[in-house]
């Protein structure tokens, strides 16, 4: 079943201001953002990372039939495109939460107060956390922020230094179309989610936010750069290609 949730209008008038909605596909509703481009001249429609929600690109001014329209047949191409994503699930499901790439058992202390502890039993990597069963997914994610906030600010102090270059700033989004930003101010921002990625592609992530701070570019250059920071650039390119979508995909 497929449907796009929106008002309704009783004219085919453009509308002004495309607000989001909602798409269906086999019972399963994702957030739509809608965007207008006034240099667009067809409907653009991306599934965002992780298979959370979806993005439209349309001409400014573009009927809302339109869109309804253009929708409807892409149905098929949704079904098969979303079938391609993992699904990572809800932590309520899996107990089971990456750590720097390591996978670990989610147990509760029973206590109602205290941070998320990273330890083992029985060789086991756990994390223990504390609080009421609502709240172990916002423990959770709040662990994977500090880990973030640690190990990323460690690794562009590092970086910044080797290149001489200042960095003014560093924030830490739950972005979900891309894992980091550099402005040319020195202002970083990177999703806390790479926490979950092994450490390596935590080193990648933050040698390519400090290396556009020489570069503001992808060209050979900052390419050259990032590879001196980071030499398994590579190989972390790969890795968040082939597993980035599941990092987005797991709901807190």
């Amino acid at each position: 079943m497929f449907g796009f949730g929106r008002n309704s209008s009783r004219h085919s008038t453009p509308r002004p201001t495309p607000r989001p909605g909602v798409v269906t596909v086999n019972g399963r509703e994702l957030p739509l953002t809608i965007r207008e481009n006034a240099r667009a001249t067809r409907m653009t429609l991306r599934i965002e990372p992780g298979g959370q929600a979806l993005k439209l690109t349309i001409p400014k001014g573009l009927p809302g039939r339109e869109i309804d329209e253009f929708l409807t047949r892409h149905h098929g191409w949704l079904m098969t495109r979303l079938a391609r994503v993992p699904d990572a699930g809800p932590l309520a499901e899996t107990r089971t939460i990456a750590i720097r790439g390591v996978d670990h058992r989610i147990e509760t202390t029973g206590k109602l107060r205290g941070l998320a502890e990273e330890t083992e039993i029985d060789g086991v990597p756990v994390l223990m956390v504390s609080g009421s069963p609502e709240h172990v997914g916002r423990r959770v994610s709040d662990h994977l922020k500090r880990v973030a906030k640690r190990e990323l600010e460690a690794l562009v102090r590092m970086h910044a230094t080797t290149l001489g270059k200042p960095v003014r700033a560093i924030a830490y989004k739950d972005t979900r179309s891309r894992w980091g930003s550099c402005t040319s101010e020195g202002n970083l921002s990177f999703s806390w989610r790479i926490a979950m990625a092994p450490d390596f592609v935590i080193d990648y992530l933050a040698a390519h936010e400090v290396a556009h701070l020489k570069e503001m570019n992808h060209g050979p250059n900052f390419w050259a750069t990032c590879t001196m920071l980071c030499p398994r650039t590579k190989e972390a390119k790969r890795w968040l290609k082939q597993n980035g979508s599941r990092l987005f995909a797991v709901t807190f």
